[in-house]
Formats: structure tokens, C-alpha cells, sequence
């Protein structure tokens, strides 16, 4: 069998010597013939290498013949009979590719502490609880007494509900510095160890009285369990769309993204920014039958046992005791310049400072914003006048519209016959010039009824507006966007910075406004929609996205954290007609 085998190769060898010969010159033909020579005495001259050609060429010669291309060894191969796995056709985690690198960017941004893994028969006596956990106020740095301009620390422990010190971080709180009598508070810092303690630093800026107040808004397990759900189950928020043509009528679901193949979808995604949108296709209709948008509810995600970490007064936003006294008393501001810096503190903590702080039931900004107060219809009229105020987003900027026509009588709203919620809606000041309108943002935005012939993304809009130094654009997008991964969210905010900057290069003199997110009251439900950690994630996003453009940002969050009122999603009219005063005095600044 060997001899024969190299019988064949020798011939094999020999005849392509042969065609060598012809396709070059001769001179060239006696050094391949010498070089093939060389290359059989080498191969035969070891047996091992003979038996391992020799075995290889049997296989070949016995192989069945296959149309299966050849594929490296590491990848397990699927039977041929197993039907491939549908694939979904969209995405929730996709970016345009030039913002690839963007978005890894924000991703580590906002990575939060690593958090404690919770199986499913987990035991709620291993996690945080607020009521065994404890706060204390630490000295002053170099001893004495409190003074207006000094940083004030705050140790937290957090235990779990058998009085444990807890040994990881990731738990999410809260804390302010208040004074009840004249309404004044600020918002404290608060900085993770990743050990179970955290550090609350707090800015002095009022004499007198002031208590510290620390929240556990969620124990790390509960975050453990709202990251998860928000991966897993991202499309647990339903919506659908209405398909009509004559008397027929179909209902299908729509969402950023459904798992189908594209041809059992309608594919709404907009052509100008790229924001996917997709319906099921229905079964006798076409998709450019589609008339209306709905929310249609929600997927009661986390239940069982995971539900238990989402107690309302047991681990859901609840007050943290202090192991001591939580006063203070605050003296006049030292005249010695270095006696107000404590020196110990660490440069993270000592350059984090607040936006502002309310006292007597005004809101004060740090930021260099001069906050004028406009306490009557007047006052806003002049402020306003000859001005176009373009507001959009979600229910929390039209509070704004609502709260401007109801304190300047002269601002008339126009009946569009639109929805009260979601719009267009529009009022107008005939004899000072004034043009106010509102429009929400398009999906997801969970409105019960809305035609789609008015559901337009904010970019697009924005691309409508001439803009000038008389024009103000103002938007909040933040509210419906928590259910989702944040991949959706950063996707908005680029399609929206971009047509900013178009705007901006077109009329300089624009002034744009950005409305934050703010937190809310808190329930298992409130936590599956529009949770604070959700909405504190998107807030460190929307200020990182906004950072190097020429806008302002009323803070929202800060001003509703650092209110004695409750937290609320549309936070009540004292908090609203400071956020007014705000936004009037970065358009009125000049006059």
C-alpha cells in the first residue's frame, strides 16, 4: 500500500515537472525539478511523516462528499436537522456606530458599586435595613464650633435587619441639611466606600439651626434586582397601536423592540434620527393603517420574594436614625479665609459641592445665577415679552406651560382640540408679544391616547425652529425612559444634542434649557416605572451628554431633594414656581 502510495505522488510529481517546463523557460525548469527532489526525499525519508500522508489520503478517498464548509475545531456545530433560532430583527442596546465609543463612555460613567447577588430563595434578614442602620455626625475638623462656609461630615452605617454591619456597597441614599422654621435645606453628597459605610458631606450656608436627615431610598439587593429586571425584561412597559381602514379595526403591540423576524413587523422607526419603533404587523391590515398610540400597562416585574425588597416604611425610602444628636447649630461665617476648608477631606469630596439651597422658601443658586422672584402676572409678562418659549418633553415640562397660563392671565390658551396631556398645545399674549407651546416627545411615552400623527420626536422639532435671541427652547426628556436599558435613553439624548448644536450654529443667540429629572414617592409599582435609581442613572447621563454644549440646566433633582415638601413626580406648585423664577431669570438676565 506505501509503495503504491508513493508511486502516485512520484508520477504526480513528475507530470507537474512536465508542465513547469512549458510554462517557464528551460533554465528555470532544472531547479523546480531539483527543489521537488528534494522535498520527496525529505517526506520519505521519515516514516512517520509517510504513514501520516499515506493515512490522510485513505481518509480523503473514503470521505463523504459534503457541502458544509470547513469551521474551526473550538465551535460546536448545531445538528442539521435543528432549525436556527430566530434572531430578533432590532435591538434595545444599539447606538448609530459613531457613538459606539460614547456610549462605553457613559456606561462607565455611571457605574454604580458593585451589589450583592440575590438568588431567588434568598433571606431578606441579610439585607439593608434602614431602621438598624445608624448615622453620625463627625466632629469638626480642629475641633469648635459650626460655622457658615464649613463642610459638615456625616458617617453612615448601613446593617441588615438582624443588626449586622453590612460588608459591600451599592445601597442607594439620600441625605439633606434642613432648617423646618425658615425653610431652608440643601442637598448633601454622598460618597460610597464599598464597604457598608458611606460619608455625607454637606455645604453651611445659612446661621442658625440644621438637622441632618440620611434616606435609604434602596437597599444594593434591591438594586441588584432593578438592574436586572431593567436587562431581562425591558419591554415590560405594553403599548399598542390602533390599525384602522374603513370598519376594520386591529390592535397589535408595539415597542422600541420586539422579538419577531422583520417581516412579521411594522418597521416605524424614524428616518431622520434613526429612533426605532416597531409594531406587530396585523393579520388583515397594513402597517400604514396604524392611527393611534396607547399605554396598555405594565408586566409586574419584581414579584414573589424579590417584591419584599420594595417595602413601603420598611426598606423603600425610609428614614436612617442618628446614633447621636442629628442638630446642629450654625454660627456666622469665620473671617480667617482657611479656617472654613477642612483639610483632612479628600478632593472628590471637598469639590462636590451644591447647585443651590432654599432659604425662606427661596431658592438661592450657587452656580452664579442671580434668581430674581416673579411674584406676579406683571412681572412675568415683562419678562416675556416679545419672547417665543418652546417647551418640550414629557408631563413634567408641561407643568411649566400649566403653571405660566395660570399665573399670566394675559397668556390665552388656544384650543388646538388636541389631548390635554400630551398636545400640541399652545397659548398666546396678543399684546405683549408672547408666544408659549407645548408637545410632548414621541415613544415610548405612555400617553392612554395619542393620534400618531403627533408623535414627533424632539429632534425633529427642534430642526423646525428658526430660533434667535428672541426664541427660548426648553426640555425635560427623562420620566418614560427608566423601564428601559440605558443604551435607549443615551440614544435620545445624542439624536437630541445633535439637532441642539444644529440649532445653536444657525441662531446663536437661542437660549436652551434642559429640565433634569427629580425624585419621586416611591412604591413597588412607582419602582417598576420610574424608579429614583433609574431616574439618578439618566440624570448622571443627561449632564454628561449636555456638559460641553451651550445650554443651562435647571436643576430639578437638587431642587426637589432639597425641599421640605414631598418627593412627587410633578413636585408640588412651591417647588414649581421656584424652577419658574429660574427659568425667568436666565431669559430676563439682561433686562
Amino acid at each position: 500500500m506505501q509503495k503504491n502510495t508513493k508511486s502516485q505522488i512520484e508520477s504526480s510529481l513528475l507530470l507537474g515537472g512536465q508542465a513547469l517546463r512549458k510554462r517557464f523557460p528551460l533554465k528555470y525548469g532544472w531547479l523546480f525539478l531539483l527543489l521537488a527532489f528534494v522535498v520527496l526525499w525529505v517526506m520519505f525519508s521519515n516514516p512517520n511523516v509517510a504513514d501520516h500522508i499515506t493515512g490522510k489520503l485513505a481518509q480523503l478517498k473514503n470521505k463523504v462528499p459534503t457541502t458544509e464548509a470547513l469551521i474551526p475545531t473550538t465551535r460546536t456545530l448545531k445538528r442539521p436537522t435543528e432549525p436556527p433560532k430566530p434572531t430578533s430583527f432590532c435591538s434595545f442596546h444599539s447606538v448609530l456606530p459613531e457613538d459606539a465609543l460614547e456610549l462605553e463612555f457613559l456606561k462607565n460613567y455611571i457605574t454604580w458599586p458593585e451589589t450583592p447577588s440575590v438568588p431567588a430563595n434568598f433571606c431578606l434578614n441579610d439585607t439593608s435595613h434602614p431602621a438598624h442602620s445608624t448615622f453620625t455626625i463627625l466632629p469638626r475638623d480642629g475641633g469648635g464650633s459650626w460655622h457658615v462656609g464649613d463642610q459638615l461630615e456625616v458617617l453612615i452605617k448601613i446593617n441588615d435587619f438582624l443588626g449586622r454591619p453590612k460588608k459591600s456597597g451599592g445601597d442607594v441614599l439620600f441625605a439633606r441639611l434642613h432648617n423646618r422654621t425658615v425653610q431652608a435645606g440643601v442637598v448633601g453628597k454622598v460618597f460610597d466606600h464599598r464597604n457598608g459605610s458611606y460619608t455625607a458631606v454637606f455645604s453651611l450656608l445659612w446661621e442658625g439651626s440644621a438637622q441632618v436627615e440620611v434616606t435609604l431610598v434602596h437597599s444594593s439587593e434591591a438594586v441588584t434586582v432593578l438592574e436586572r429586571v431593567n436587562l431581562e425584561k425591558p419591554g415590560r412597559i405594553l403599548f399598542q397601536s390602533l390599525f384602522r381602514s374603513g370598519s376594520v379595526t386591529e390592535d397589535t403591540n408595539c415597542n422600541v423592540c420586539l422579538k419577531a423576524p422583520p417581516e412579521q413587523l411594522c418597521n416605524f422607526t424614524d428616518t431622520h434620527t434613526g429612533e426605532p419603533w416597531f409594531c406587530y404587523k396585523p393579520k388583515t391590515l397594513k402597517c400604514e393603517h396604524r392611527v393611534s398610540h396607547a399605554f396598555k400597562g405594565f408586566l409586574p416585574h419584581p414579584t414573589g420574594n424579590e417584591a419584599k425588597l420594595f417595602h413601603s416604611g420598611v426598606n423603600l425610602k425610609v428614614s436612617i436614625p442618628s446614633s447621636g444628636s442629628s442638630n446642629i447649630t450654625i454660627l456666622p461665617k469665620l473671617k480667617v479665609p482657611n479656617e472654613t476648608v477642612p483639610v483632612n477631606m479628600s478632593e472628590a469630596m471637598r469639590g462636590a459641592g451644591p447647585v443651590g439651597y432654599y432659604y425662606q422658601g427661596v431658592w438661592r443658586a450657587l452656580d452664579g445665577t442671580t434668581v430674581h422672584q416673579f411674584n406676579n402676572a406683571t412681572a412675568i409678562s415683562q419678562c416675556l415679552k416679545g419672547k417665543v418659549l418652546h417647551l418640550y418633553g414629557d408631563s413634567t415640562v408641561r407643568q411649566w406651560f400649566e403653571f405660566l397660563i395660570a399665573k399670566a392671565p394675559d397668556l390665552k390658551k388656544f384650543d388646538l382640540k388636541t389631548p390635554s396631556q400630551t398636545g400640541p398645545l399652545m397659548a398666546l399674549d396678543y399684546k405683549n408679544d408672547i408666544l408659549l407651546t407645548f408637545r410632548c416627545h414621541g415613544p415610548p411615552l405612555r400617553a392612554f391616547l395619542l393620534p400618531v400623527s403627533q408623535l414627533h420626536f424632539v429632534a425633529n422639532e427642534l430642526d423646525s425652529v428658526v430660533g434667535g435671541t428672541n426664541t427660548v427652547v426648553i426640555f425635560g426628556v427623562w420620566a418614560h425612559f427608566g423601564v428601559y436599558p440605558v443604551e435607549v435613553y443615551i440614544r435620545r439624548l445624542l439624536s437630541i444634542r445633535r439637532a441642539v448644536v444644529r440649532l445653536l450654529t444657525r441662531a446663536p443667540g437661542t437660549l436652551v434649557i434642559i429640565r433634569t429629572g427629580n425624585p419621586k414617592k416611591l412604591t413597588l409599582y412607582e419602582s417598576l416605572t420610574t424608579d429614583d435609581y433609574y431616574a439618578l442613572q439618566r440624570d448622571k447621563i443627561l449632564r454628561a451628554i449636555f456638559k460641553e454644549v451651550n445650554v443651562r440646566l435647571l436643576d430639578a433633582w437638587e431642587m426637589t431633594q432639597a425641599h421640605y415638601l414631598p418627593h412627587d413626580l410633578h413636585p408640588p406648585q412651591p417647588i414649581i414656581k421656584n424652577m419658574i423664577d429660574v427659568i425667568l431669570s436666565h431669559i430676563c438676565s439682561q433686562r
